[in-house]
């Protein structure tokens, strides 16, 4: 028995070394300990550790194949990080990767009578699935697209938060696309070109969109995003209270494959806000000015960003115009400026029945324009998020 080829592929398994961490996984680390109990424990405790071992495979989704083959994709192990910065990378590291692949493709074709054969036990044992997958074309397929596709965490995942100064993915991130948004076709186009440049390896503006609360600022932001995440563009979200990180989160993806938009949502700042200083200098202090597949977008609903009282601007400063400056020249520091303001009338309700379209309501334009006038009087005012709203309620009998 210590001969089977499986026992084998246990000890190929502990060499691993570009793909070690696979180890740490429930799935490996269970197989592990159930292909020692086969060799050296009784039955009994050969049967708990096949149980764990299935368990690990079905809260992997069932298919090891396809477990071993995610695993491989989304580990980010030294090979993939000095392949996303154009490192030189030795022979013998490239024969070890190759190596390694072909042990994870024996892992990967592992099928469940080839375990049940090894334990003496005549019941019912759970069966996994597996399919035919051929990891090192996979693999070097992935290598290829990541400017495109991702690697690591950023293949999988779109959208991200900072939490305790590190990048944590949105598993369920905002699928909002640029075709369902009406309106502000102009504003949204400049935006639009400015994320096409950054994703095409241009040179891409710095970009703060302000103007009336629930007119798509974040949204236009998110939909751009979206757009070009085929083209390798990804969406990390700072809080205002997060702009120290951005400078430690730059250095991680300065030298990146891949194009980031830092999304930083509702900013304001009260008058004497250290964070006004701590943007200004990362705007103007070429913090991203050698971070070519970096750019920051800000929303605010303030032009100038920060709050000002009726005496600050009226003048207890005798130097009122050097104060005035101090308030504008961090908005000035955005390359481009876009403004979205309340829609007219005419504006809302071709909004409101573009939206009762998509929604697939019958109803008459006179009523339907009437009824969605009298719920922006009642509500806060007309824009596309009153719209939206108006058009939800209809849709459910409201």
């Amino acid at each position: 028995m210590k001969d089977n080829k499986l026992f084998e592929l246990n000890n190929k398994l502990n060499a691993l070394s570009v793909f070690r961490s696979i180890l740490d996984t429930p799935v490996v680390s269970s197989l592990q300990k159930l292909l020692y109990a086969i060799e050296k424990s009784p039955l009994d405790d050969q049967l708990r550790c096949y149980g764990a071992f299935s368990n690990a495979i079905y809260e992997a989704g069932g298919n090891l194949s396809k477990f071993v083959n995610e695993f491989i994709k989304e580990d980010e192990n030294f090979f993939l990080i000095k392949t996303t910065k154009n490192a030189i990378i030795s022979r013998s590291i490239c024969e070890c990767l190759d190596e390694e692949l072909a042990v994870l493709q024996e892992l990967s074709d592992l099928k469940t009578p080839q375990l049940i054969d090894l334990i003496d036990y005549v019941n019912y044992l759970p069966h996994w699935d597996n399919s035919p997958l051929d990891l090192k074309s996979e693999y070097h397929q992935m290598l290829d697209a990541i400017p495109s596709k991702g690697y690591g965490i950023f293949a999988r995942y779109r959208a991200f938060k900072i939490v305790d100064g590190q990048m944590k993915p949105v598993k369920n991130a905002d699928s909002q696309s640029i075709d369902k948004l009406y309106g502000y076709e102009r504003e949204r186009n400049l935006v639009y070109e400015n994320t096409k440049a950054l994703a095409f390896g241009k040179r891409a503006s710095n970009v703060l969109l302000y103007g009336d609360a629930g007119t798509g600022k974040s949204s236009t932001i998110k939909a751009c995003a979206n757009a070009f995440t085929d083209h390798g563009v990804r969406l990390v979200e700072f809080d205002k209270s997060q702009l120290e990180d951005i400078p430690e989160i730059i250095d991680q993806l300065y030298d990146s494959p891949l194009k980031f938009i830092f999304f930083i949502d509702d900013l304001s700042f009260n008058a004497g806000d250290d964070s006004f200083c701590f943007l200004k200098g990362i705007l103007e202090g070429n913090v991203t000015s050698n971070s070519e597949n970096i750019a920051i977008y800000a929303t605010s609903n303030r032009r100038h960003l920060v709050r000002e009282t009726a005496e600050e601007r009226n003048g207890n400063d005798i130097h009122l115009n050097d104060t005035l400056q101090q308030t504008m020249s961090l908005s000035a520091r955005f390359g481009l400026t876009v403004t979205f303001s309340k829609p007219e009338k005419d504006l809302y309700l071709e909004i409101v029945e573009k939206l009762a379209a998509e929604y697939g309501i019958d109803m008459g334009k006179d009523e339907l324009f009437h009824r969605a006038e009298a719920f922006a009087i009642r509500n806060s005012g007309r824009s596309p998020r009153t719209a939206k709203q108006f058009v939800q309620l209809l849709s459910i009998g409201l």
